[in-house]
């Protein structure tokens, strides 16, 4: 099985393609994975440098994040960096188990941890960063 000569060899490609077909589920979750990355990298980096490379590391306390949390912009910031780091991971881990767990009834079991984990984190997550009132001493 040889290609023509005047064909280059087939060689895979480093890159994912977009999947075809289907329902279109896989091309949204697909999409969905570049945008939330980018977007994930510019909030993580401004993360970063807000709390490890402009403020000490010692100086990141309670009282730290309670000061940083009264205005609805970080509040809002730190939200959508975890919902975004959320569904970003969870959305790489149905892959790899769509990718790797072969059989049907242990596939649904990981999808449902999958899913009930995510939840439980975001839900959590969420009202921490939500109804956060700072513990006033007095």
């Amino acid at each position: 099985m040889s290609s023509s000569p005047t064909e280059p060899p087939h060689r895979a490609s480093p890159y994912r393609r977009p999947p075809s077909g289907g329902d279109g589920f896989e091309l949204y979750a697909w999409f969905f994975m570049r945008v939330s990355g980018v977007f994930l990298l510019f909030l993580v980096f401004g993360h970063v440098l807000i709390v490890h490379v402009i403020n000490d590391i010692t100086a990141v306390n309670y009282l730290f994040v309670a000061q940083r949390w009264e205005s609805p912009f970080w509040r809002t910031y730190d939200w959508l960096m975890l919902i975004l780091a959320l569904a970003h991971g969870a959305n790489g881990l149905r892959i790899v188990i769509d990718d790797y767990v072969h059989r049907p009834a242990w596939r649904i079991v990981s999808l449902a941890a999958l899913v009930s984990f995510s939840a439980i984190f975001l839900i959590v997550g969420s009202l921490v960063i939500l109804t956060f009132q700072p513990v006033t001493s007095g």
